[in-house]
């Protein structure tokens, strides 16, 4: 069988790998190489219990839709739905591990004497809840543009396994 044309929404997601992956770079600190540890079957028990792993190894998925993504890459329907599949569970639950983080990493003590202190501005409606809000509005906003491509790759190879160029 000939290849088909990616559909738009498969190839919209050059674009959305990018953002998906730095935001999950700036909200887990992720270095820039990370080491798996294979010394046996069980080492990955901690590393998949680490949300900066797991952020790590959904940004390595997400190198390899954006790969697959690109005008002439061949790739295949079964091959995108995997992907997306393996990244869902971490995208699903990466703004609330965002927020844990953020609320175990910070300084407490601080943050009250911010507060107490006579000098420290009165709150004016939250900034920052509305920005976590807007931050997290757009990755899901951006997490559900993978879910469109997939609909649309399923469509196109009406429910077969076929081949995207």
């Amino acid at each position: 069988m000939e290849p088909l044309p990616k559909p738009d929404e498969l190839l919209a997601l050059h674009d959305v790998t990018e953002v998906l992956f730095d935001t999950l770079r700036a909200w887990f600190d992720v270095p820039e190489r990370v080491t798996l540890s294979l010394h046996d079957v069980d080492a990955a028990v901690t590393e998949l219990s680490d949300p900066v792993m797991v952020a790590a190894l959904a940004m390595r998925k997400l190198q390899a839709l954006r790969l697959l993504s690109q005008p002439g890459v061949r790739t295949s329907t079964d091959v995108v739905l995997a992907i997306v599949q393996d990244l869902d569970r971490a995208l699903l639950h990466a703004p609330a591990l965002h927020l844990e983080r953020r609320a175990r990493l910070a300084d407490w003590d601080a943050a009250f004497a911010d507060l107490v202190s006579t000098d420290a501005p009165a709150p004016s409606g939250d900034p920052a809840d509305e920005t976590e809000d807007a931050d997290t509005a757009a990755f899901r906003s951006l997490h559900a543009r993978l879910h469109e491509a997939v609909h649309a790759v399923v469509q196109a190879s009406d429910g077969e396994i076929r081949y995207f160029v």
